[in-house]
């Protein structure tokens, strides 16, 4: 099966979705969670049919640059209906839901990068899933991390927004950024230990950027958690902190990979 028609189906469905809940959150009303969730399945069972198609080739892993993105926010849509399950973070696919239909049609009809396919050893796979669930992961406490600061600014401003009237309170979504800061930098720890156990040199030219970057990010992450239980910090400290290790991160990713793939071309 050509991609092309999953990516499509997937790309509306995700757009569906996303109108779906606008509306009803501009209406100040709750979007019925059971519709919204099967909508947002729908689209990732078609989004990920499509990466299957897009990631799986004869020499291997095509791990380019829109693949990579595509790859990394449906992980992100899963975890998080994966989430609402437990704790009340549907408000954040208003977010992610759009994110997801424009990864999938770069990944169709934007530009291929020039990148090696991915032998699929074991090890190297490991490494990219606990990358992968690293990322999608921090990503989720970013934008919750974003979402807290709008909904802090809006209440002191005494001026709530029908998005920020369905929110949690305050105290429960700092709460729960933390625990998907914990989550995320927990990961992100397995992800460069893999990292050392199975790629032959982690310095080498072409890893050298991408490994100092996501080590500077994981002390950014960990001097953040230790700063929370040990010295008390919140609010604009934490967001700025959360936003400084993702910008690391999805530098140290992406940047590297769009330089070597649409830059140097190696």
């Amino acid at each position: 099966m050509h991609p092309l028609l999953p990516s499509l189906a997937a790309a509306g469905l995700y757009a569906g979705a996303t109108a779906y809940q606008g509306l009803r959150l501009a209406q100040r009303a709750v979007p019925d969670l059971r519709l919204l969730t099967a909508l947002s399945v729908l689209a990732l069972l078609a989004h990920s049919l499509s990466l299957y198609f897009q990631l799986i080739i004869p020499a291997g892993l095509n791990l380019d640059f829109f693949n990579a993105a595509s790859l990394i926010t449906a992980a992100i849509i899963l975890l998080t209906l994966l989430a609402c399950r437990t704790i009340p973070v549907a408000n954040l696919l208003l977010l992610f839901l759009p994110l997801g239909c424009l990864t999938v049609l770069l990944a169709q009809f934007g530009p291929a990068g020039t990148v090696r396919p991915i032998d699929e050893e074991p090890g190297i796979l490991a490494h990219i899933l606990l990358s992968i669930t690293a990322y999608g992961i921090l990503t989720i406490a970013v934008f919750q991390a974003l979402l807290l600061l709008l909904q802090d600014h809006q209440l002191k401003n005494k001026r709530p927004s029908g998005l920020i009237k369905n929110f949690p309170p305050l105290q429960t979504m700092e709460s729960l950024l933390f625990g998907f800061l914990w989550a995320g930098w927990a990961l992100l720890s397995l992800s460069l230990l893999s990292g050392w156990l199975f790629f032959e040199d982690l310095f080498a030219q072409h890893l050298l950027h991408k490994t100092l970057l996501a080590c500077v990010a994981w002390v950014v992450f960990a001097v953040l958690l230790w700063g929370r239980y040990q010295l008390g910090w919140r609010g604009h400290k934490a967001i700025r902190l959360t936003l400084a290790g993702f910008c690391l991160l999805m530098l140290a990713y992406f940047g590297s990979k769009l330089v070597r793939e649409f830059i140097l071309h190696i």
